[in-house]
């Protein structure tokens, strides 16, 4: 049901000067809505390039990761080399005493040292033969870390240059249109302007303004007599299901030929 807003500004205006209203009121409705849209899109669009930053920092800490482990297992490998020939020569130098020794505890004492170099050489050859395994392992991982890890370098800088033309153009737009705003602000009374702004901010989608579309505001079917109403312009109708103004298509059809930049 529709009612016409009772005790409210709209209704001290003049039937002469009422059509000239509701053209203001609809073109404030569609700047308002215009900027509302455009604000939106910037807060969405980079949604999508931090996603792809956090991919990029996740594929980097995975490629440094990579190549970390790589340059720690040349650096062990290097180092078990060298361990081995130090324990070789240190075989060496004990078999080399053990010709000379003068009793059997020196001997043995001897023996041990040999042995122990024995095991350091078994367990270094051993790491040798798993490190050498790892680094054929990695060589395909670190040639795909790299590859993905540019893929989704080169999606960055497309999304990212997208973004900031998009960004760009909006931004235009919006201070167009903001001048746009005010100069149809100037043109309306500050009554209808607090009004306006009022069921403005009382509604979750800004939609102060509506268009009556096949005799129905928002979806919701307008009586047969408040549809003439609202055709002959005349009048400020109120939608009693929204709170919200009605009025006829052809305002909105002239906001978006005058105001569409």
């Amino acid at each position: 049901m529709c009612r016409k807003l009772n005790q409210n500004p709209f209704n001290q205006v003049e039937f002469h000067s009422m059509k000239e209203v509701l053209q203001q009121l609809a073109n404030l409705q569609y700047i308002d809505s215009r900027i509302d849209e455009l604000k939106q899109l910037r807060g969405d669009l980079p949604e999508e390039v931090l996603d792809i930053e956090t991919d990029i920092a996740r594929k980097k800490n995975k490629l440094d990761k990579l190549e970390k482990e790589e340059t720690d297992l040349k650096v062990e490998f290097d180092k078990l080399k060298l361990d081995i020939t130090s324990s070789q020569e240190k075989m060496a130098k004990y078999e080399d005493q053990q010709m000379s020794v003068r009793n059997n505890r020196e001997y043995d004492a001897l023996t041990k040292e040999i042995e122990a170099q024995k095991q350091v050489i078994e367990n270094a050859q051993s790491r040798l033969e798993e490190i050498e395994k790892r680094q054929k392992e990695i060589e395909p991982e670190l040639e795909k870390a790299k590859a993905t890890l540019a893929d989704a370098q080169e999606r960055y800088d497309e999304k990212s240059s997208s973004l900031e033309t998009v960004v760009k153009s909006t931004e235009d737009e919006e201070d167009e249109l903001l001048k746009k705003r005010k100069e149809v602000e100037e043109e309306i009374d500050d009554r209808y302007i607090r009004s306006y702004k009022r069921l403005r901010n009382g509604l979750n989608n800004g939609m102060a303004v509506v268009a009556m579309d096949r005799g129905a505001a928002l979806g919701m079917a307008l009586p047969p007599q408040k549809q003439v109403e609202v055709r002959r312009k005349n009048k400020i109708i109120i939608d009693e299901n929204s709170g919200r103004i009605v009025v006829d298509q052809s305002f909105f059809d002239n906001a978006k030929e005058e105001l569409t930049l």
